[in-house]
């Protein structure tokens, strides 16, 4: 069967692709703006080591604005993306709630964060590692989602988990679908 994708609603097509581009890996994007915001992504992706770019599609808000993340990355030109572990689920899950703009999902769901380099918003501190990027490109696409290329300037692993030939040995949690899996372990949301 050959599905043609100009005859999808978007919703059809998002289906079709969340389920179909698998795994994709969960990241917290932490960005300053109004407040601390911290929003959870799995339409991100490695894009490239050279030059060392990340790919991340964000929307707009049911009102047509911008969601925090996006205004943020336009306005300051940098965040921290975090990686989740499955301890960070619930917290994860409980961070995609929309808030107004002045609340940060920092303090409204204790999600304790930690400063490391002055010019990059905060790390989430359980999240062993974290990558700090600038804005490299916004690309225009014409549709509800704005696909923002980031250069990796810096990166952080804690102590215990670096291994002097990059060999790092993650947990992280990642979107199969509807579930989320880690190895061979699926945790329902």
């Amino acid at each position: 069967m050959i599905i043609d994708f100009d005859t999808l609603e978007l919703k059809d097509r998002y289906k079709i692709m969340s389920r179909t581009i698998i795994p994709r890996p969960i990241a917290w994007i932490v960005t300053e703006g109004k407040s601390l915001n911290i929003a959870p992504f799995s339409y991100f992706m490695a894009l490239s080591s050279e030059p060392p770019t990340l790919i991340v599609s964000i929307g707009h808000k049911k009102n047509r604005d911008p969601k925090d993340t996006l205004a943020n990355i336009r306005s300051q030109k940098r965040c921290t993306i975090c990686f989740v572990t499955p301890e960070q689920i619930t917290k994860m899950h409980q961070s995609s709630e929309p808030l107004p703009s002045e609340v940060s999902e920092a303090s409204h769901f204790g999600i304790a964060t930690t400063k490391i380099l002055k010019d990059f918003p905060p790390v989430i501190d359980d999240s062993p590692a974290a990558f700090f990027c600038t804005l490299h490109q916004e690309i225009e696409l014409g549709g509800k989602t704005i696909p923002l290329i980031l250069k990796i300037e810096e990166y952080y692993i804690k102590d215990e988990l670096f291994d002097k030939n990059y060999d790092f040995d993650f947990h992280f949690v990642a979107r199969v679908g509807k579930e989320y899996r880690l190895c061979d372990k699926v945790i329902e949301p």
